[in-house]
């Protein structure tokens, strides 16, 4: 039987960081997954790293001051990854009053750490601002801020990776069936999708189960009485439409929630999100017409070319675990979390709610709630400790010029892609490659067999799913013919 310090139950953005974190300080770690890492909620984000503007309104200050300070920590643990971005806010004068705009980015600004990359707010005019010619002309006036976007699913990977290069061992397709407290330890067991089992005993648990972890935590005996956790779906649509790469907009709607409009995958553009209290298995959420419609009502009150439902070119939905609360409105439901230990019958932590930004503080703080069941573990490194794989060529730019360098035959949009996505992993690929033709097969949109194995053998790629909408988000530019193609290939591995 394997015996663990830790096991980390669920695979997406705060297991993954816990894993990492837990794995540093000389923990031997174990993280299961079901499905594959961000599979759902990690992967269907707004794929933002943002202090949260929106809720100041609720009076979440603590949160946002948090979430500020994790902006510029994660921003310099990947920054291939994550970009910077001009957030612009249009004012409307029947909307929220201009001195409460004002003073909200004041604050904002304030609450957070002041660094180059994110400058101060500031007024707009958007009839001399190069996004007004994207907006309805009837818009005048707007304030900036700043804030960062992130591939939230190549985040999840890039924890996960570092994790398993300090030790972790990583069991992806492998769902947990039975668990049970054994002499103050978990014994636990775990199942393969094509039925293989493995017992482990772990001297803690730590439940970063999303959606799933109320349950879990219920398995686990640790409570009784209502639900810990409320499920709320939040759907995203996508359109090919050009975009200034360093512009977002946040849109208010006349029932007080707001629309984000991003950038996306070069030349597409990210609306979302919405806010829909969720009932049934969280793997199985989809995007509904009327959130379709929603969103392009939503935009269409501030784009000069409005869109339509049969422009969406894809969509995704996930399923939010948020703090249970009998607030009706979803959307106002607290992005916190807590962290719930429990010390019998054996240890375990659950963690409860929480966003991406605060992943790694929160595994931090996670940890120290475990240190009484594992008083050996090494202090916090994270925060000051070395960044995430692929991070020593600088940022995407920067990263993309040294990959030219070395590949001056690699086409533009490939360099482009890998150091936006591998940083200085991207060597790895080029491994004694002259040309395109060592490159392999072409799937298509410059997908490369290499690539591909790479992705297999080092990111836990099972699927063409797994490549073209987790590892990459290719699945925009490839046709159901090369998906296909791509899927056979990939069967014999796995």
């Amino acid at each position: 039987m394997d015996e663990v310090d830790l096991l980390v139950i669920g695979g997406g953005i705060n297991g993954a960081g816990i894993a990492r974190d837990a794995s540093g300080r000389g923990l031997r770690v174990l993280l299961c997954e079901q499905h594959d890492l961000a599979a759902h909620t990690s992967s269907a984000s707004s794929k933002l790293i943002h202090g949260g503007l929106r809720y100041l309104e609720q009076a979440e200050f603590g949160l946002v001051r948090k979430a500020l300070g994790e902006r510029e920590v994660v921003r310099r643990q990947a920054p291939y990854l994550v970009h910077p971005l001009r957030f612009v806010l249009p004012w409307e004068p029947h909307l929220r009053p201009r001195w409460m705009l004002r003073a909200g980015l004041w604050l904002y600004d304030h609450l957070g750490r002041r660094s180059p990359a994110f400058p101060a707010a500031q007024a707009l005019d958007l009839q001399r601002d190069p996004l007004g010619t994207t907006l309805s002309s009837s818009l005048r006036q707007a304030f900036s801020y700043a804030d960062a976007q992130v591939d939230d699913a190549r985040l999840v990977l890039l924890n996960a990776l570092d994790a398993a290069q300090r030790g972790a061992q990583m069991q992806v397709g492998s769902r947990c069936v039975d668990l049970h407290a054994e002499q103050g330890r978990w014994r636990v067991r775990l199942e393969t999708g094509d039925g293989q089992q493995r017992t482990v005993l772990a001297r803690a648990v730590a439940n970063a189960a999303g959606p799933w972890a109320g349950g879990l935590l219920e398995r686990m005996q640790a409570r009784c009485g209502g639900p810990v956790l409320r499920l709320v779906q939040g759907s995203h649509i996508v359109l090919r439409r050009a975009w200034p790469a360093d512009s977002a907009c946040l849109l208010q709607q006349p029932d007080g929630r707001i629309v984000f409009l991003l950038p996306f995958a070069h030349d597409h553009l990210l609306v979302g999100t919405t806010d829909t209290d969720y009932r049934g298995n969280p793997a199985r959420c989809s995007v509904l017409p009327s959130e379709v419609a929603y969103l392009c009502e939503a935009a269409n009150r501030y784009l000069r070319e409005p869109i339509a439902p049969e422009d969406v070119v894809w969509q995704f939905a996930g399923v939010r675990p948020l703090l249970a609360d009998p607030d009706p409105r979803a959307a106002k439901l607290s992005r916190d979390y807590r962290l719930q230990v429990q010390s019998e019958p054996a240890p375990a932590l659950h963690v409860l709610g929480g966003k991406l930004t605060t992943y790694r503080v929160l595994a931090e703080e996670a940890l120290e709630l475990l240190r009484p069941a594992l008083p050996e573990m090494g202090p916090a490194w994270t925060a000051t400790g070395t960044p995430l794989p692929g991070s020593d060529w600088g940022d995407a730019t920067q990263a993309g010029a040294r990959l030219q360098a070395l590949a001056p035959w690699l086409p533009a949009d490939i360099a482009r892609r890998w150091a936006g996505a591998y940083g200085s992993r991207s060597e790895a690929l080029l491994q004694d490659a002259r040309g395109l033709a060592d490159l392999g097969e072409d799937f298509g949109a410059g997908l490369h067999a290499r690539e591909v194995i790479f992705l297999r053998d080092y990111e836990w790629a099972r699927s063409a799913e797994d490549v073209l909408w987790r590892r990459s988000k290719l699945g925009l530019r490839l046709d159901a013919t090369q998906m296909a193609r791509l899927q056979a290939w990939m069967q014999p591995a796995a």
